[in-house]
């Protein structure tokens, strides 16, 4: 492989794939990179717009849910119904991610089953990648391709980012650990129901963070995450598992990975090499939600290395974290204030869900989460929401609202 690429995409996951599809597109000859040996944890969940924005087939959908339902740490309970605006599409990673690297093969990108071990940036600004085959039982002599441009998709432990940028460059993460088990046939609706999302707010489950269960259809995702050393996390789910009634449901497998939940203030060197997706942190906090970032995340990196190649300027990489932070740096910044105030303790915890309640932050709530950007055409109701946050923040009563 002594042949010279335009891109090399490290991680072939929503963002890679996404990212190699697109720059193959627009003619430039793509390696993407991938060791195809795992699967990320991940609750699934994609906005039902996520389909038609990168032509998603239904087909790739496991299941549908029209609703959550928020769980305190009291164990109230408040059922927020999307309606008829959307739903969210669940989806299976260990075949939706094969399905979008195929996508990007299919449209002209090479791959390569293999982990990076080292690059080097030669005189002329040319890099080479020495990597590891990583399918396969039979020992492989690592393997050596030159590229003019790198894009590091993978994953928050970014190889890409620790052998390229300085240590300094990391977002802040919490860990995520989530077991996929089979779904229980006629249970109970008031515990389990199969188009319904449940996220749980206990510090029991999650000190900072929150807990979940999210149907796959015949499978379902149960996890939690947090940033709190010492918090076991494989207990709090254990815990959540029987509390959700699928304690006794067969384990298929058992996954953890680190969640970054703030997108680091500059994705690129300047020259050659660009991080996105998780990466360069583009989870959004308070809700965790990825994949539907990730997938824009590589678009948006396309486009930005594209230019760059045709330019021959490296300056041009930072489009793509300014597009992105222009789109939605709102929306990850409300959320991240979010996360601060309501997750710190169970009190809060529970006026938080008391808030989830109210029809108007429930539709503002699924308004922005469906079209992924804040809900402009009603001043009134964020004004509304506004003075009910306060409300519930600072324990005043109704007649002082």
């Amino acid at each position: 492989m002594s042949q010279i690429y335009d891109v090399a995409i490290v991680g072939g996951g929503p963002c890679g794939a996404m990212a190699a599809e697109r720059l193959t597109e627009k003619g430039h000859r793509v390696l993407l990179i991938d060791p195809e040996n795992r699967i990320k944890p991940c609750g699934g969940a994609i906005p039902s717009r996520a389909l038609a924005d990168f032509a998603i087939p239904e087909t790739q959908l496991v299941a549908r849910a029209n609703a959550a339902r928020i769980i305190a740490p009291s164990g109230r309970t408040v059922d927020m119904t999307i309606g008829d605006i959307g739903y969210v599409g669940m989806v299976d990673r260990a075949t939706f991610d094969p399905y979008l690297r195929q996508r990007a093969a299919e449209a002209g990108a090479e791959r390569y089953a293999g982990k990076l071990e080292a690059i080097a940036e030669d005189a002329s600004g040319l890099l080479e990648l020495t990597m590891t085959p990583t399918v396969g039982d039979t020992v492989h002599d690592p393997v050596q391709i030159r590229a003019r441009r790198v894009i590091g998709a993978d994953g928050a432990n970014s190889a890409v980012r620790r052998l390229m940028f300085p240590a300094s460059r990391k977002p802040p993460y919490v860990f995520a650990y989530h077991e996929i088990v089979e779904s229980p046939q006629g249970a109970d609706a008031e515990v389990f129901k199969a188009d319904r999302c449940d996220v749980i707010y206990d510090g029991r489950i999650s000190p900072d963070f929150y807990g979940w269960v999210f149907p796959h259809g015949t499978q379902t995702s149960i996890g939690t995450g947090t940033a709190v050393k010492g918090h076991n996390i494989r207990e709090a789910t254990r815990a959540l598992k029987h509390a959700a009634g699928l304690g006794d449901c067969r384990v298929i497998r058992r996954e953890g990975a680190p969640l970054p939940l703030k997108p680091m203030k500059r994705w690129d060197n300047g020259r050659n090499v660009l991080l996105a997706g998780d990466a360069a942190g583009t989870v959004a906090p308070s809700s965790g939600e990825g994949i539907y970032y990730a997938m824009l995340c590589g678009r948006l990196s396309a486009e930005a290395v594209h230019h760059s190649l045709v330019t021959g300027h490296g300056k041009a990489l930072a489009e793509a974290r300014r597009t992105f932070m222009q789109a939605h740096g709102r929306v990850f910044l409300i959320l991240g204030i979010m996360q601060t105030i309501w997750y710190r303790n169970d009190k809060l915890r529970e006026k938080f869900v008391a808030m989830c309640a109210d029809p108007d932050v429930q539709r503002l709530t699924w308004e922005s989460y469906l079209n992924k950007k804040l809900v402009h055409r009603d001043p009134l109701a964020h004004l509304r929401v506004f003075a009910k946050d306060l409300a519930q923040l600072f324990g005043m009563p109704a007649g002082q609202r």
